[in-house]
């Protein structure tokens, strides 16, 4: 029997994917998370086969989870589903050791095929996925000067403090600061944090 803790903080998609994988004969839902948090302490205390995770959840996202179980070598496969097509939260989840990445919109057999697949040992990514990822150009064009800069603007700190910290003027931090935005296509410095970490540039 194949024993699933399903992560997911939308309730009636939650209640739904219980009931259609405990309709399979060799499936058992034994744990139900609500968010990133939740699905963490229900794979240590239960220890199931494999962990079906939605990204955007509150308190941890399912990538923040599936980082934090990778790190401590849990043995529970994991599989991101999500409606996110996002190159850098694929490439997130490909180093967090995560076995499957599909899409909401697949249809159940799909899932339920994937699961077979990846108790299996293999490893299942949605197509289009891939494909996105590569025609993507996902090199960070940041210098590492620069990623260091935002990294501090991300953490909350004003102009002065990052000069400070860097050892440079405020000028030269606010040309930093002009400078990335450029180079990101983006028009101030929060939209700047999200292109960076949307990306998986911050890892």
């Amino acid at each position: 029997m194949i024993r699933i803790v399903i992560a997911e903080d939308q309730g009636m998609l939650l209640g739904a994917m219980k009931s259609l994988l405990n309709m399979e004969d060799d499936m058992e839902v034994v744990g139900l998370a609500k968010n990133g948090e939740e699905a963490i302490q229900l794979v240590e205390q239960l220890q199931p086969d494999i962990c079906i995770m939605d990204i955007e959840m509150p308190v941890k996202t399912g990538l923040d989870a599936a980082e934090h179980l990778y790190s401590i070598q849990s043995q529970c496969k994991i599989i991101i589903l999500t409606t996110f097509a996002r190159p850098g939260y694929f490439e997130r989840a490909r180093k967090a050791g995560v076995k499957g990445y599909l899409l909401k919109d697949s249809p159940i057999e799909e899932l339920v095929q994937s699961i077979r697949t990846i108790i299996e040992g293999k490893r299942i990514y949605a197509p289009e996925l891939v494909d996105f990822v590569y025609e993507e150009e996902s090199e960070n064009p940041l210098t590492e000067r620069e990623s260091q800069v935002l990294e501090l603007v991300a953490e909350g700190k004003t102009t002065k403090e990052i000069a400070s910290e860097l050892y440079l003027s405020t000028g030269t931090v606010r040309n930093y600061i002009s400078t990335i935005l450029d180079k990101l296509g983006v028009g101030n410095r929060i939209e700047a944090i999200s292109r960076f970490k949307e990306k998986g540039w911050n890892k």
